[in-house]
């Protein structure tokens, strides 16, 4: 073993030289030396370094170099040197998703394997997992079990981490390896005994009884491992979420005794679990405890976590975490910036109004010591505070306006941009200095995305300040010194200013007369567009076209327009019936703490777009006007699962049945779902679900047309599940030999009500206007006698009728309740209800408006 001993002074001397200025063709040619005989170990052991390095810096090579590197590593299966044997192993495991015929060297691996030097049987399993696939590891499945109760801890791992792997391509192979697996669970080796519960885990995952069996089972043994005991606990703490009953207090108690373990690990995860599981300040004193414990370790890597935590824990229980303040405030000056900033976040989202200013002046000493992401950490600090000390607005404004002048990257400026934006929607006070702000930033901002959604927000919020007037420079300073892309947005606000404001519209007008002479095309059209607009003097065609203009869902909008072109190109096509963007708007409590920026949630209808694609002819159908959430026609615990998703177009409804089979030792084929006949549908085709294996999801198709009177579509449609029943293997899944049975099983009824057939909005500002505008369209109006006693009931329940949202509600004693939409065939309506409670009762006035009265008629009979 001594010749494996390393000088790290010399290591770190060599290493910048071994690996300078690397060249795959001249490494190729060097690799070639394998094939000769005798070689000398040293040098082939540099060549394989130099090629797993470059392959871990992202170079490529093309099959044939990969296969002609692998061919003459394995030559070097014939030397006794251990480190070379266990580079080789590394190069396999590396060339092996490039190479062509890499099996070939499965005889070796497999020698090696089960042969008796421990130092190759290791590495010789990692190596085989990654070149063979399952049909192949059963070949030798008697080895892998008997290494996985290996004595040698290196050699049980490395067999449980290759289960860990093949449990998601062969996870019935898997599962007869459960039992050797479950003995190496109670290993003495804590990486053993780790790698052993994981694959137990992953086999019982899709056994709900079998997981709770075994999370009882270990909750009362003595775990050796602590990072099994972490991965137990995650476990019990999901069985403790899924059972909010007595039946998940044993797990509970296990998870507070771990608060006591002597590893620091597995006192952390137990108090990570108990922070996310819990909600009240008395069940959360023991975990806060140990966390205020962690923030005065010595361990930098403890305060970390302990500040982490507890900035986690602020939007739960902010008085809870006020009481470790003094620690907290010790963590100020903490050497540790990144902890230092995490105190400092939790101090000000759980201090006093007072304590603000010493804070902040605290928190600008170290600002341009820590990264962009503990800045933008800072920032949603900054932005909480805003909305829980509106009276405070003017110097957290201030602040995030110098942090806007200070250096950084898009995501720290977006992140404060998006926190005056914020500051400006919801307190009406700091308008004027949170715009003036936006301003200034522009005048300098080198972000072109950035600067365009900036000038958006001037466009909406600028019109209504006291001074429209001033913020008119600073957007037509854009058209003049800017990229096309921002010059454009500038003329479209510049446009907003003059349908908003009369008094501004002249020189509104002279601004968009000399954007007309721009250079680029889009700065010129839209310069043209908006002038005539404006210059038409027509109220609703300037709202509809300058102020309140609709952006439809691009993916949606493109997947329309290639339909239309490829069935009907010779229509007009009508753009109202396609899915509108939605703003996500960011949740009012934002955990401070680093987060990972995920891509933008998509949208239903383009969740099951490339769904619906094996419908035959979906194109001729028209845009998708609306998908509806998931609606269960089963309960959970049943053995056939199936929930229905309502797919809305112009003239036809779609109804996709998703299907899960929970029976293992069952495989159903030809299933259908029959609707009961209703006379005033139309079924038009059924695709059913070829076949249905053990937990693996399938959907079902009805497409139906919908009835020509819009009172005659809500209706509620009896169903059955329809299939072949194929008893099969509940191991391999192999169906037994025959033709099967056919059988049915009933589910619950399919509604269709109103508000599938609607895309709704809550009213904006300019709704009393629209509602004005309609009083010449057809007018429905009914009173209600609501079966709830509360009227905050009443409303949130004749929104869900409608499928308005949340947001249409506003008042306290007397409910009122406006918004507006689009039926499925492009027609518009606008509601309003007004909701009083007297005597345990509520009463409701309802109106709609709408161009066509069957359509008004038909809201009212939605709540009736």
């Amino acid at each position: 073993m001594s010749s494996f001993r390393r000088d790290k002074k010399d290591d770190e001397e060599n290493s910048a030289s071994l690996f300078q200025n690397l060249d795959k063709t001249s490494l190729l040619q060097e690799a070639k030396y394998f094939n000769s005989s005798p070689v000398n170990p040293n040098k082939c052991i540099h060549i394989l370094t130099k090629i797993i390095y470059l392959l871990n810096q992202g170079e490529t090579l093309n099959t044939q170099e990969a296969t002609d590197v692998f061919f003459a590593t394995t030559k070097l299966f014939q030397s006794k040197n251990v480190m070379l044997r266990r580079l080789v192993y590394l190069c396999i495991k590396e060339l092996s998703s490039m190479a062509q015929d890499v099996i070939i060297v499965t005889s070796s691996l497999t020698k090696d394997m089960t042969g008796k030097e421990d130092m190759y049987r290791a590495a010789a399993i990692r190596a085989l997992y990654s070149i063979t696939d399952s049909n192949m590891i059963q070949a030798i499945e008697r080895y892998m079990k008997q290494a996985i109760v290996d004595k040698n801890p290196a050699v049980s791992s490395a067999a449980l981490v290759s289960a860990l792997h093949l449990s998601a391509t062969a996870p019935d192979l898997v599962r007869r390896w459960v039992n050797e697996a479950q003995e190496a669970v109670m290993s003495e080796n804590v990486m053993v005994s780790y790698h052993a519960l994981g694959v137990v885990a992953v086999s019982k995952r899709n056994d709900r009884l079998s997981t709770v069996k075994l999370v009882t089972k270990l909750t009362t043994s003595s775990l050796r491992s602590p990072f099994a005991l972490c991965l137990l606990i995650r476990h019990a703490a999901k069985l403790v979420e899924e059972n909010q009953n007595d039946s998940g207090e044993s797990y509970l108690k296990f998870i507070e005794s771990c608060l006591r373990h002597k590893s620091e690990i597995v006192v952390y995860e137990a108090a990570h679990a108990i922070v996310n599981l819990r909600n009240t300040a008395r069940d959360l004193a023991q975990a806060v405890s140990v966390l205020q414990l962690f923030c005065s370790s010595s361990k930098a890597t403890l305060r970390l976590a302990g500040a982490r935590t507890l900035a986690m824990l602020t939007t739960k229980v902010p008085n809870t975490v006020a009481a470790c303040a003094v620690d907290l405030e010790n963590l100020i000056s903490d050497p540790n910036r990144s902890v230092a900033t995490l105190a400092i976040t939790t101090l000000l989202a759980t201090g006093a109004e007072s304590s603000i200013d010493r804070l902040m002046k605290q928190i600008s000493v170290f600002m341009s010591e820590i990264s962009d992401e503990f800045k933008i950490v800072v920032v949603h600090a900054i932005r909480r505070l805003c909305s829980k000390y509106p009276r405070k607005h003017q110097a957290l404004a201030s602040f995030l306006a110098g942090m806007l002048r200070d250096e950084g990257g898009l995501q720290y400026k977006t992140a404060i941009a998006d926190a005056i934006i914020a500051l400006i929607e919801e307190n009406p006070d700091a308008k004027e200095s949170g715009l003036a702000h936006l301003c200034e930033f522009i005048e300098d901002c080198e972000h072109a995305s950035l600067a365009v959604r900036i000038l958006h927000v001037l466009g909406r919020e600028g019109p209504k300040a006291k001074q429209p007037s001033r913020y008119i420079r600073y957007i037509y300073n854009r058209v003049i010194l800017e990229s096309g892309a921002v010059r454009a947005a500038a003329v479209t606000t510049v446009a907003r200013f003059g349908a908003a404001r009369e008094e501004l519209l002249p020189n509104i007008r002279v601004l968009l007369a000399r954007c007309q002479l721009d250079d680029d095309d889009e700065v010129r059209d839209r310069a043209i567009l908006f002038s005539a607009i404006l210059d038409s003097g027509d109220r609703q065609l300037i709202e509809d076209l300058i102020t309140n203009v609709s952006v439809p869902n691009p993916v949606l909008l493109e997947k329309a327009l290639s339909d239309h072109m490829n069935t009907d190109p010779e229509q007009p096509f009508d753009i109202s019936i396609v899915p509108t963007k939605e703003e996500h708007k960011e949740l009012e409590d934002i955990t401070p703490q680093i987060e990972t920026h995920k891509q933008a949630p998509a949208s239903l209808e383009e969740v099951y777009s490339d769904q619906l694609k094996v419908i035959p002819g979906i194109e001729k159908l028209g845009p998708l006007f609306k998908t509806s959430e998931p609606v269960d026609l089963t309960e959970p615990e049943t053995e056939y699962r199936v929930r229905c998703v309502r797919h809305v177009f112009s003239r036809h409804l779609l109804l996709q049945f998703e299907c899960l089979n929970t029976l293992r030792d069952q495989l159903l084929k030809n299933v259908y779902i029959r609707l009961e006949p209703a006379p005033e549908y139309k079924i038009l085709c059924e695709i059913p679900c070829d076949q249905l294996p053990f937990d693996k999801q399938g959907s079902v198709f009805c497409l139906l047309e919908f009835p020509k009177n819009p009172m005659d579509t809500m209706i509620s449609f009896g169903a059955t599940m329809e299939f072949v029943v194929h008893d099969c293997d509940p191991t391999t899944g192999e169906p037994d030999s025959g033709e099967g049975y056919a059988d049915t099983y009933p589910i619950e009824e399919v509604e269709i009500g109103c508000a599938e057939q609607f895309r709704t909005r809550a009213a904006t500002d300019d709704w009393e206007a629209n509602w004005e505008r309609a009083a010449s369209a057809a007018e429905a109006c009914d009173t209600f006698a609501l079966s709830q006693s509360d009227v905050n009931e009443a409303a949130a329940a004749v929104c869900k009728h409608l499928g308005l949202p949340r947001s249409a509600i506003s008042g306290d004693a007397v409910k009122e309740i406006c918004g507006g939409g689009l039926w499925r065939e492009g027609v518009p309506m606008l509601v309003r209800a007004r909701l009083a409670s007297s005597q345990g009762s509520v009463t409701m006035q309802l109106i709609a408006r709408s161009p066509r009265e069957d359509i008004a008629t038909l809201i009212l009979a939605a709540v009736g």
